[in-house]
């Protein structure tokens, strides 16, 4: 078979233009979650910030991770390097098989991976407005859109009946259905029954993929991992994340739970690029349960109490399941920021159209209380309101 130089080189720069495309997008929008659209803080001062803009685990990896990354550093001379049995422990703890799995750099990759197998030909995902917005960012670089629904208006929550109208309508249109869940911005769940809703309404054989980065987190019966509809069989693929409770967020360790098919489908556009160290962590944080039950704990108590104190304060808080939550400001949020970043705390980015909420990550008891001070610094005290949202 003869290939010409120039057509070597075309092909080759199409695909890293591709490529290229996909790591500006992730990068970029790591940017700007992390800093609230705004430049890093310079190294010798990033420690004098409250990190709260990027729902990050601020206490850190427990013990049991770091000792078990730091016997992992003998093997960072080696490729073939034993390493923790990852993907067979992450199989073991969700019930299914190896072949079940997709190991990835952190979810976002699973996101894009899942986007450019099931987004081609311009197929479209479809999904609600405002939510974890990287899927639809890849849609554009891979030169396809999304259709956005919105939230509900009284209550920020998803709307399944909506959803299924439109897959329904559009389906030779639609490659993917997108629900993340709880949903980032809102930190609101979609109930196991709506999740059932939507997968028994929509198109037969339509791909859906539920995001569970904040699963963790979850406090209520009303909600489930819809890993089981994998087990089923269903054209389902759950995302997870190593990044928020297990907080290595900046060692990258995510996945995917799909039927063995998908999987297949998928993996080709996967990097594969995960380190040493980060598999043995990620295989001791799914062993420690204990750590995980405490930073739940703490989470939950830190993020009732400031919503506690902004309700006092006269602010309505959207109640969260996550680590973090909106409160409506009624202001517009990007100099918001910038007041806050004055005070040296970062805040989350703008999530339009809700450009009147502010997005606040869960951090120590320290840093919420900074916030706090910040916040009435900036805002004035309002007629207290006992609303949930």
């Amino acid at each position: 078979m003869s290939v010409s130089r120039r057509s070597f080189l075309g092909g080759a720069a199409a695909a890293l233009g591709t490529l290229g495309s996909r790591v500006d997008v992730f990068a970029q929008s790591r940017n700007q979650a992390a800093q609230g659209g705004a430049g890093r803080p310079a190294l010798d001062d990033y420690d004098s910030f409250a990190h709260l803009s990027s729902n990050e685990n601020c206490w850190g990896p427990p013990e049991s991770v770091m000792k078990a990354m730091n016997s992992a550093w003998k093997y960072s001379n080696r490729y073939g390097y034993p390493d923790a049995n990852i993907v067979g422990e992450i199989a073991k703890h969700h019930g299914v098989k190896q072949e079940n799995i997709m190991l990835t750099a952190g979810s976002g990759e699973v996101l894009d991976v899942v986007g450019t197998t099931y987004l081609m030909g311009n197929k479209k995902v479809l999904g609600v407005e405002p939510s974890y917005s990287t899927v639809y960012q890849h849609a554009t670089s891979i030169k396809t859109t999304a259709i956005k629904l919105p939230l509900n208006q009284k209550d920020y929550r998803q709307d399944m009946a909506a959803m299924i109208k439109v897959a329904n309508q559009r389906a030779s249109e639609i490659g993917l259905v997108y629900l993340c869940n709880p949903n980032n911005p809102t930190g609101l769940i979609v109930t196991k029954q709506e999740v059932k809703q939507l997968l028994d309404g929509i198109p037969a054989g339509m791909p859906v993929l539920i995001d569970e980065a904040y699963h963790h987190f979850v406090d209520t019966p009303d909600y489930a991992t819809s890993v089981p509809y994998v087990i089923e069989g269903r054209r389902v693929i759950v995302a997870r994340t190593f990044s928020k409770i297990a907080a290595l967020a900046g060692m990258r360790l995510g996945y995917a739970i799909a039927p063995a098919e998908m999987v297949q489908q998928m993996r080709p556009y996967a990097m594969s690029s995960i380190n040493a160290l980060v598999k043995h962590g990620g295989a001791a944080a799914l062993k420690d349960t204990e750590s995980q039950a405490k930073i739940k704990k703490m989470t939950i108590d830190l993020r009732e109490k400031t919503s506690s104190d902004l309700r006092a304060y006269g602010y309505d808080v959207i109640p969260s399941q996550t680590n973090f939550f909106m409160v409506h400001i009624g202001r517009e949020i990007q100099p918001v920021i910038d007041e806050f970043r004055e005070k040296k705390v970062l805040v989350g980015r703008p999530f339009p159209p809700m450009t009147q909420h502010m997005r606040v990550s869960i951090g120590t008891a320290d840093e919420m209380e900074r916030f706090m001070k910040a916040f009435k610094e900036i805002f004035p005290a309002k007629a207290k309101t006992t609303a949930a949202i």
